[in-house]
Parts: structure tokens; C-alpha cells; sequence
């Protein structure tokens, strides 16, 4: 366990940096403000859970080797990106916002986890950058998995909180459709740049 300070370290630094993840926890924050977003913030943290386990087990691996399946795999998160950065775009004002506008759901956050490269490649780093337990495999997991959960769970209710601060500042319709843009902006440009950063 003498690696768990240096471990819990990268994962802080990989888990709360810029990514699709965090900046649309806080546009969400910013577009809906944060209860109204709790259930999608669960779905991105029960979706890196997912991620953690299907990294841990090297599925990832043998589904990137079929032929063509890298691509198509892309093209997919790409589009769902995409989607997501319009609808924080497109919304209105916290205090406009009705029933025909509704926050992220749980199944959002959740797909955004499952289809997020950053995520995959976070946990990748993770996993084979440390071994907390050597010679317990399984129980080297369990613990990895358990101290990411808390990081990514306190790492992302911070991005929300954030970007609920910025709608209580700025509640007019200008301001807030400018930062809500500007969070869209941000999370496509997070997806573009995750290939060179590798």
C-alpha cells in the first residue's frame, strides 16, 4: 500500500482535469443548476464504476483488436458528443426552464461514461501505472476501484458545484446563454484534443 498516495494523487489529477465528463457536469451545473442535475451526475460516476471494471478486465482490449471496431466505436462517442454540446448550448436560462426542457438524466450520465475515451484511458494509466497490493490481483482491484469511485465522486460533485455557481452569478438571459455555450464549446474542444494528448 505504499503506492496508494501516489496513486490517489494521479487519479485526482486524471479524474478532476478538463474533460467531456467534468465540463458537462458543470454546464449541466451552470444550464440546470446542481439537484437538478444530481441524477445525471450519479450516471457518469455509476458509468465510470462500469469503466473501471471493463478496464480491470481487459475487455476493452479484446474489443478494440476486432477489425473496424475502433472507428466505428469513435464515429459513435463523437456523435453523442456532439449532441450533448448542443443541448447544454441550446438551454435556457436556469429560470426559464420548464418541463419541456428537462436536466440530463442518470441514462445520459451513464452513456457519457461508457463511451468517453478519456475515461478509458484515465483508468488504463491507472491500472497498469500501479500496483497497490502485489500478488492480490483481486483485492490490488477492489481497492483501486473503491479509491477511484470516492476521487471520481468528489472530483465531479466539485465540477457541478462549480458550474452552479456560475448560474446563481449569472442569471440573465445573455450571460447565461453565453456560459452555456461556452461550456459546449469547451467540452467539444476536450474531445478533440483527447487523440494528441495520448
Amino acid at each position: 500500500m505504499e503506492a496508494l498516495p501516489g496513486f490517489l494523487i494521479a487519479a485526482v489529477a486524471l479524474a478532476g482535469s478538463p474533460g467531456p465528463a467534468t465540463l458537462s457536469l458543470a454546464a449541466a451545473g451552470a444550464a440546470f443548476g446542481a439537484y437538478r442535475s444530481t441524477a445525471y451526475l450519479l450516471g457518469i460516476v455509476l458509468g465510470m464504476v462500469a469503466v473501471m471494471a471493463i478496464v480491470a478486465s481487459g475487455v476493452v482490449g479484446l474489443l478494440l483488436a476486432v477489425p473496424g471496431a475502433a472507428p466505428v466505436v469513435t464515429v459513435l462517442a463523437a456523435l453523442y458528443f456532439v449532441w450533448l454540446a448542443w443541448r447544454i448550448a441550446t438551454a435556457p436560462p436556469l429560470a426559464e426552464g420548464g418541463p419541456d426542457r428537462p436536466p440530463p438524466t442518470f441514462a445520459a450520465g451513464l452513456l457519457l461514461s461508457l463511451v468517453n475515451p478519456k475515461g478509458y484511458a484515465a483508468m488504463a494509466a491507472l491500472y497498469s501505472g500501479f500496483v497497490l497490493l502485489p500478488g492480490r490481483l483481486g483485492l490490488d482491484v477492489a481497492v483501486k476501484i473503491g479509491g477511484l469511485t470516492v476521487v471520481i465522486a468528489v472530483v465531479n460533485i466539485a465540477w457541478l458545484l462549480v458550474g452552479a455557481s456560475l448560474t446563481r452569478l449569472f442569471r440573465d438571459r445573455r450571460a447565461n446563454r453565453a456560459i452555456n455555450i461556452a461550456f459546449a464549446l469547451l467540452l467539444l474542444g476536450s474531445v478533440l484534443v483527447l487523440p494528441f494528448a495520448a
